[in-house]
């Protein structure tokens, strides 16, 4: 599979959640994203409720919290990404999250959304 990102310009993103989604992707970045496996220590993924405007129900999504206890493990997918791609992905995840580094087991360096 080969990707829209300039080699040089590549950002990686780890996703636990609605990122790895197929139609996710098409409506955030336009077209499907490329990505590898991966996990990422100290955190625990957990859920966060929001009130989405215009819907009529409040709708449960996935949050990764920081933990005391390194054994903890989320496991995803690191995503590539450009630096366009990232403010789509800023402006998708809203308020609720805030993206911060992270090295993943793997040994690379990604972004990833925990709670704000």
């Amino acid at each position: 599979m080969t990707s829209d990102v300039d080699p040089e310009r590549v950002i990686l993103l780890f996703s636990y959640g609605t990122l790895q989604d197929p139609a996710v992707q098409l409506a955030c970045f336009g077209r499907l994203l490329t990505g590898e496996p991966d996990t990422v220590a100290g955190y625990r993924r957990g859920t966060i409720t929001i009130v989405e405007a215009g819907a009529p129900d409040p709708a449960t999504y996935p949050i990764l919290d920081a933990s005391d206890d390194a054994n903890d493990r989320v496991a995803g997918v690191v995503l590539t990404l450009d630096q366009a791609g990232l403010a789509r992905a800023d402006d998708y995840e809203g308020p609720e999250y805030r993206r911060v580094r992270v090295r993943t087991q793997s040994g690379r360096d990604a972004w990833v959304y925990i709670r704000a």
